[in-house]
């Protein structure tokens, strides 16, 4: 159910996603810096709602899926837009590319070690990551459109690259868990069990 602030700002993260897409389209510099704004907003509200929730006392189930695929959704479809208005250069994309599948591979081994109740925290260093990530696409939003004299899209794909291989050594740890369990003897599993496994 939701309810409690930091839900609401959790889901209002996800609802933003139309809108920054949207604001890629508008004409001029406004196509930099209303998204930028709105991504930015968007991040802000990231930190938040996991504060209240600790300070509050609202932690839930609810939140604790919500936040990660917010915070996935959010990255992947501003890093599709901004490859879709070459605001990111080839060689780059493939830093993107490695951001990406590394979301949806940690996706899949959370949803794996959750159905063994296997709790895995966020690390110091991957919370490292997803800020360097942020700071990487809000300065690659504005790409062109910021000051002529700062080198704007290369230090926005410096970040990338910085944030791609942080993605790479956490992903790696989430990983290591992963297999871990997955290697341990399996558990004996009933006959409707088995029949929904098949139906997958």
């Amino acid at each position: 159910m939701l309810n409690g602030l930091p839900n609401i700002l959790t889901v209002s993260r996800i609802l933003a996603i139309p809108a920054i897409c949207a604001a890629f389209f508008l004409p001029g510099a406004w196509s930099a810096w209303v998204p930028l704004a709105l991504f930015a907003a968007a991040g802000i509200t990231d930190w938040f709602d996991g504060y209240l929730a600790r300070k509050w006392g609202q932690m839930s189930d609810l939140g604790r899926f919500l936040d990660p695929v917010a915070d996935k959704l959010l990255v992947a479809a501003v890093i599709l837009m901004l490859i879709a208005f070459e605001r990111i250069d080839r060689i780059t994309c493939l830093a993107a590319v490695v951001i990406m599948c590394r979301e949806i591979t940690v996706t899949g081994l959370r949803e794996f070690l959750a159905e063994l109740r296997v709790k895995v925290p966020v690390s110091r260093l991957a919370k490292w990551k997803t800020t360097v990530q942020l700071i990487a696409l809000a300065i690659l939003i504005v790409g062109d459109h910021g000051p002529a004299e700062v080198p704007i899209r290369l230090l926005g794909e410096i970040g990338l690259w910085l944030a791609a291989i942080l993605t790479l050594y956490t992903g790696w740890d989430y990983l290591q868990t992963g297999l871990r369990h997955m290697a341990a003897e399996p558990t004996q599993s009933s006959p409707a069990q088995a029949r929904g496994k098949g139906a997958e």
